[in-house]
């Protein structure tokens, strides 16, 4: 990762909402969340949200889909893990380092009707 996307992934972070945000989506796993669930769950209006989605976006910390009448966001946890991996690059004397491991988060499993 260059050390312009890290201080761009940092500044867009670096805003309590988008923290808010983005840790939301991380729990949401690689699926995402519709952009009305995130508002309700932060009490975020709506267009206030779409400016913070941007900034993530355009930091590469978040993918933007469209289902149907709803456009869904998710965390880039490549992204995310490549961040984390340059915070950590020097840790522990150069050693692996357990806050450098990559997060897997696993896909939810769809509901097969029997």
């Amino acid at each position: 990762m260059e050390k312009t996307d890290v201080v761009s992934a940092l500044a867009a972070l670096a805003q309590d909402n988008r923290l808010d945000v983005f840790r939301l989506l991380v729990q949401a796993g690689p699926d995402g969340m519709p952009a009305g669930a995130v508002a309700e769950a932060l009490a975020l209006a709506p267009n206030t949200l779409t400016f913070h989605f941007d900034r993530l976006r355009t930091a590469g910390l978040v993918t933007a889909r469209r289902e149907g009448r709803s456009i869904i966001y998710a965390a880039q946890f490549a992204q995310m893990n490549a961040l984390i991996a340059f915070l950590t690059e020097n840790c522990c004397g150069g050693a692996p380092c357990v806050p450098a491991a990559s997060c897997k988060p696993a896909r939810k499993r769809s509901k097969i009707p029997a």
